[in-house]
């Protein structure tokens, strides 16, 4: 059997099971809160995990495979499935996240053309933080196209280049001097899913490195929206939050009294 056969024979199975998994209230409401145009089976995510773990368990995987898997969950029209279903992207997702020993910067471009075309962060922030994530940890070779997803036109991918580095320095470990630089060019933004981003992604650093976190900050409270720095100080400590909000407050009302 090819390897496309294998993929699309494991993508029916997974179909298959989710639908059996689906609730149609929970499709409903889920469908509306993420403001979604796709399909919605009304599977819950560690139903979907599980799904997903339960077809991979025993098959034979390979880069071959794993991509078009991926790619019939992606687009299930391969299957047979007349249009996008949320519940298989979300599935194409968690494929991605437990199969990415068998990927590389090599499928930059397949990873990101599926974040273009997720428009959600239910979607965006897997595939970003956990897929994306680990490889441009340890591939040298992904460093150009993160530097190219931080100043891109689509902010779901600006956001992708962000929490590419959420788990290693959630972790301990990771680029701060990249996220930083990437954050500095975005801290000013609008933007409401940039803003959450660099907030996240410094609140869960601060888990092991407050006081690096803290320093970064300081110099900046200014410009850091109330979206960015509520997420920051969540993990400081009492003296570095209230220093960081006085610093805010101060350069405010500076700037009022002009």
């Amino acid at each position: 059997m090819s390897p496309e056969s294998r993929a699309h024979s494991l993508a029916e199975v997974i179909e298959r099971e989710l639908r059996a998994h689906g609730s149609s209230v929970r499709a409903e409401k889920e469908r509306a809160y993420l403001k979604s145009e796709l399909v919605h089976y009304g599977v819950g995510v560690p139903d979907t995990r599980a799904v997903v773990r339960e077809a991979l368990r025993g098959a034979e995987l390979d880069h071959e495979v794993v991509v078009a898997l991926a790619e019939a969950l992606w687009n299930p029209d391969l299957i047979g499935i007349d249009a996008a279903v949320f519940d298989l992207r979300s599935a194409a997702t968690m494929v991605l996240i437990q199969a990415k020993d068998h990927l590389g910067a090599g499928d930059s471009l397949f990873l990101e053309r599926l974040l273009r075309q997720a428009h959600t962060w239910a979607l965006v922030d897997p595939l970003a933080g956990d897929a994306v994530g680990p490889l441009a940890e340890y591939d040298p070779e992904f460093d150009p196209v993160l530097e190219r997803w931080a100043s891109d036109e689509d902010f779901w991918i600006r956001r992708s280049a962000l929490l590419a580095h959420l788990r290693p320095l959630r972790e301990g470990r990771g680029d701060f001097e990249r996220f930083t630089r990437y954050a500095d060019a975005m801290l000013e933004e609008k933007e409401f899913f940039i803003r959450k981003a660099i907030g996240w992604v410094l609140r869960d650093t601060a888990r092991t490195r407050p006081d690096m976190v803290f320093k970064w900050m300081l110099p900046r409270a200014d410009r850091a929206s109330g979206v960015t720095m509520r997420e920051v100080v969540k993990r400081l400590s009492p003296d570095q939050r209230d220093a960081l909000l006085a610093a805010r407050e101060t350069s405010r009302s500076r700037a009022g009294s002009r």
